[in-house]
């Protein structure tokens, strides 16, 4: 069980990162000027993992209860499945949206 449970918080975590991915490449492919998108392709990702460590790590700034961290996930994972719809990879947001689904229900199940 105890192998279970590090693979979860394993891909719980490439999740977090490829959400950061998803955030830079919808940056990078916004056809608004190199300027724009590269503001965007690195600022994006940089504010969502500040956000992130401030409100959702496990050892963050400010801590929230359960639900409260469960809900700000769930909002920066569709935002970013929501991102990489915008940058027209369709496939690849549903892939991740329901890897997204799987998994959270696979993290908060699991006895700490």
């Amino acid at each position: 069980m105890m192998v279970f449970k590090y693979i979860v918080f394993g891909l719980f975590f490439a999740m977090e990162l490829f959400a950061l991915g998803a955030f830079s490449y919808w940056g990078f492919h916004m056809n608004k000027g190199w300027f724009i998108n590269t503001v965007f392709g690195i600022g994006t990702p940089l504010l969502v993992a500040i956000f992130w460590g401030i409100f959702i790590a496990p050892k963050a700034t400010f801590a929230v209860t359960i639900p409260i961290r469960i809900l700000l996930q769930i909002i920066v994972f569709a935002l970013a499945t929501t991102a990489l719809f915008a940058a027209g990879k369709s496939k690849l947001a549903i892939i991740f949206g329901f890897v997204v689904l799987i998994e959270m229900i696979l993290m908060y199940s699991i006895e700490e």
